[in-house]
């Protein structure tokens, strides 16, 4: 078997879930059947990688419009293999026309809802809409659905109700535990090569919570920052967070950061991407990691901390409930929209009640670590997902 796998992002241009998710089925799947990559960007120099770039003549064209044409070029591309399948609204259209051009089956994974995003037009304007469609067109044509979680695929049936239930497949998102793992930090990540955290400046003696993920509206990091002025007076925030969705929401992060600095010290800001192992060392350090998604389908974030060994506070919103168990793995802080100023202050009461019990945080964190090597393999997900696509040749 020969798959064509689409996605908007692939390594080395990986921005959030979907990319990761795409990167590592793709190892895996590797071990099991042929694979082929689509996908948009800089070009690559990776064997079975195909790079599409955006119609020359659509360059000042809204963002959707432009990534419709990556699609078409998709589409022509995809010859020589027996299934497509495609991740997110970015790489639909592509497997939609694939499948009908050459008269194989199509499958899409479903990582998140434009209809459940509709913050979305501040970014995309009037190409909020086109998204919209290619996402409709995309999930209710295609021969199978997989949604990443089970209220993923309760949301997908809410959202898409034409899809016949029997067409969507749970797989979850996984996690190589392998990769992700405890690293050492501060002095013995010194000797290893470098410590972030003591570039950063980071306190080894007080408590530390993290946050790792772009500044989008679903992420929450407004929230969160909102939430650390009522953190305890000794607890550091290292906030990974870059890579704005617009420049309003650049400017409110901003702004909450610099009045949440000048009210507490340990407050550290990483704007810019950093590599795994960085990261690593972070979420091995931190007490705490905190989820504050506003929207989430899975959150592999929290799978990496809880790999990493961390203790997790969670909103319960979405498929991180079936992530992170509840007093097991970690908190979960209940959103409601209506109200959040409650929800920051369970945030905060979640984060001070975890880093101000060691002992509860080592074993959230060992009890979320044994979770992640049990439950979420990649080896096994990717599998499952094979055995989707022979379900329909």
């Amino acid at each position: 078997m020969r798959v064509g796998m689409m996605s908007r992002e692939y390594p080395p241009e990986v921005y959030g879930g979907a990319g990761v998710h795409v990167t590592e089925l793709t190892r895996f799947m590797r071990q099991i059947v042929e694979v082929d990559v689509h996908c948009m960007g800089a070009p690559r120099d990776m064997e079975g990688v195909f790079v599409h770039g955006v119609d020359p003549e659509l360059a000042d064209a809204n963002p959707a419009i432009k990534t419709l044409s990556t699609g078409l070029r998709m589409a022509s591309a995809a010859t020589d293999v027996d299934v497509v399948h495609s991740h997110t609204w970015y790489a639909g259209l592509g497997g939609h026309l694939a499948a009908r051009l050459h008269g194989i089956p199509h499958v899409a994974t479903a990582h998140s809802l434009e209809p459940h995003r509709p913050w979305k037009r501040e970014q995309l304007g009037g190409g909020y809409d086109v998204s919209s469609w290619s996402e409709k067109n995309t999930m209710e044509y295609a021969d199978a659905v997989i949604a990443v979680s089970a209220r993923m695929k309760e949301a997908i049936l809410d959202a898409y109700p034409r899809i016949e239930p029997d067409r969507v497949h749970v797989v979850l998102n996984g996690i190589d535990t392998e990769l992700w793992q405890p690293r050492p930090t501060f002095d013995e990540a010194e000797d290893a090569g470098g410590s972030v955290l003591k570039e950063l400046g980071v306190d080894p003696a007080r408590p530390i919570v993290a946050f790792v993920g772009r500044i989008t509206h679903q992420k929450g990091v407004e929230h969160l920052i909102k939430a650390a002025a009522h953190f305890d007076s000794d607890v550091q925030l290292v906030l990974c967070a870059g890579a704005p969705d617009t420049p309003e929401i650049a400017a409110r992060t901003t702004a909450l950061v610099e009045e949440l600095q000048a009210g507490r010290d340990g407050v550290f800001w990483v704007q810019d991407m950093l590599d795994k192992s960085r990261i690593q060392e972070i979420l091995t350090a931190a007490d705490a990691f905190v989820c504050p998604s506003i929207y989430e389908p899975l959150g592999i974030v929290n799978l990496e901390a809880m790999a990493c060994g961390t203790a997790v506070v969670a909103s319960d919103v979405g498929g991180i409930p079936e992530v992170v168990v509840d007093g097991t793995t970690g908190t979960l802080v209940h959103y409601d929209e209506n109200d959040p100023e409650s929800f920051e202050r369970g945030l905060a009461e979640g984060v001070n009640a975890v880093v101000g019990d060691s002992a509860k945080a080592k074993a959230f964190g060992e009890a979320g670590r044994d979770r992640a090597v049990r439950e979420f393999s990649w080896a096994t997900i990717a599998q499952q997902t094979v055995d989707v696509y022979r379900s329909l040749i």
